[in-house]
């Protein structure tokens, strides 16, 4: 079978790692890809949020299955487009999508099925929340209420953190406000647990613990992730039955009731004081770096676990990961999350000679007719698997210093607070 994937990141290139190692995969497309995908796919330089031509792409090119990686096109209803159509697409559709395009939807949802999660209040004008601030205690959470790129999140130690949060959101920093979030802070620690669905029954995907800050020791000004160790070290089995009965279950079940169809990934992000877990957000899809930090654990083809999301027979298929420890070090533009420089070769990247338990996925790379170049601002994701977490780290390390890049930076303590505890 002919696959597509949506996406030109990390994740995207992880996923189509794993699925050409598929029997049942014939060849593999990716919209539009990266430098990396391009040696195990046919990149195709489309915007994937083009619905029509995506569909004119898939019919000439025999795809039978679209793997949508990004949340922008599952928000815009890429999954509701071909619907009914001979294509099918992993990934909930655009009512389920809302659980990660509008943080309000989710709270509500929340707040109506008595989901744990922080405290709250919704404002739909800049004077109302600054009269709101002015009384508060701090520190609080301030969020702006759809994709934001993921960066739309303030944590706000005073009013007048709060008050710049608030003028940025309402002033269009993030597109258009017509709302805003304010949020009591909550005090623990952070965990990422995954689930796979066919809308009827789901299954664990792996657990993590990202590290979204840009400095040594969680510090600095938030990222997209600078990096991520597997499994997560609060996992339990009695925190894994609160987490699936108390958040997932009621989740899955109100989104059924709204008529939603979830099939594909949900990213539950938490965070678990007292070994009671609080719901932070959700993404429709995988993290990154998360994903490329659990998908190279996995022993299941991915592309059975896909079919058989789309075609509601989740239960008949088991999922099985291997005992491994692994991390992932993501290697970021200097300047990055601020200001970077695009177009800044890298050489001898194909040079490095990776074990079985390592892997390089490209996030934002270029290949040029002179060669491999910077196109983003996280670029390269170096992930080693082992029965140690110290031996993963340090396994990462060292590939980033034989690359020798001398455009890149990277956090040297990821993975701290399972490594040095």
């Amino acid at each position: 079978m002919n696959v597509g994937i949506i996406g030109s990141g990390g994740r995207e290139h992880a996923i189509c790692y794993m699925l050409s190692k598929s029997k049942k995969v014939s060849k593999i497309f990716c919209f539009p890809g990266n430098a990396g995908t391009s040696s195990i796919a046919q990149n195709v330089n489309l915007d994937p949020d083009n619905f029509s031509e995506l569909e004119k792409n898939c019919i000439e090119k025999e795809i039978k299955l679209l793997v949508v990686g990004p949340e922008k096109p599952l928000v815009n209803g890429i999954v509701d487009y071909f619907k009914g159509k001979s294509i099918k697409v992993f990934g909930p559709d655009k009512i389920s999508s809302k659980l990660e395009g509008s943080k309000i939807f989710t709270k509500k949802i929340c707040q109506k099925n008595n989901i744990p999660t922080s405290k709250f209040k919704i404002f739909e004008s800049l004077s109302e929340t600054i009269s709101y601030l002015k009384y508060s205690n701090f520190p609080l959470v301030i969020k702006a209420d759809g994709l934001a790129s993921g960066k739309g999140v303030y944590i706000c130690r005073n009013f007048d953190d709060a008050k710049i949060a608030s003028e940025e959101i309402f002033n269009g920093k993030f597109g258009r406000a017509d709302q805003i979030l304010v949020e009591e802070f909550l005090d623990g620690e952070e965990m990422s647990y995954f689930i796979v669905t066919d809308g009827k029954n789901f299954k664990f995907f792996g657990s993590a613990q990202d590290h979204k800050r840009v400095g040594e020791g969680d510090k600095g000004k938030n990222t997209g992730g600078m990096g991520c160790y597997s499994p997560s070290r609060l996992l339990t089995k009695d925190l894994e039955l609160k987490i699936q009965t108390k958040i997932i279950e009621p989740t899955l079940n109100a989104i059924n009731e709204r008529r939603g169809v979830y099939k594909g990934f949900l990213y539950v992000g938490l965070m678990i004081k007292n070994n009671d877990p609080f719901l932070i957000e959700f993404n429709v899809r995988m993290g990154d770096p998360e994903c490329q930090t659990i998908l190279p654990t996995l022993n299941t083809d991915l592309m059975d676990i896909f079919l058989s999301c789309c075609d509601g027979t989740l239960n008949l298929t088991n999922i099985n990961f291997s005992e491994t420890k692994s991390v992932c070090i993501v290697l970021c533009s200097k300047g990055y999350p601020v200001e970077f420089e695009n177009n800044i070769e890298i050489k001898d990247l194909e040079k490095l000679k990776l074990l079985k338990n390592q892997n390089i996925f490209h996030a934002g790379t270029l290949k040029t007719k002179t060669g491999l170049v910077s196109n983003g601002g996280r670029v390269l994701n170096f992930v080693s698997t082992s029965d140690d977490f110290s031996k993963c780290r340090e396994e990462a390390i060292n590939l980033i210093k034989k690359l020798n890049w001398k455009n890149g930076y990277f956090r040297k303590d990821i993975g701290h607070k399972v490594i040095e505890t």
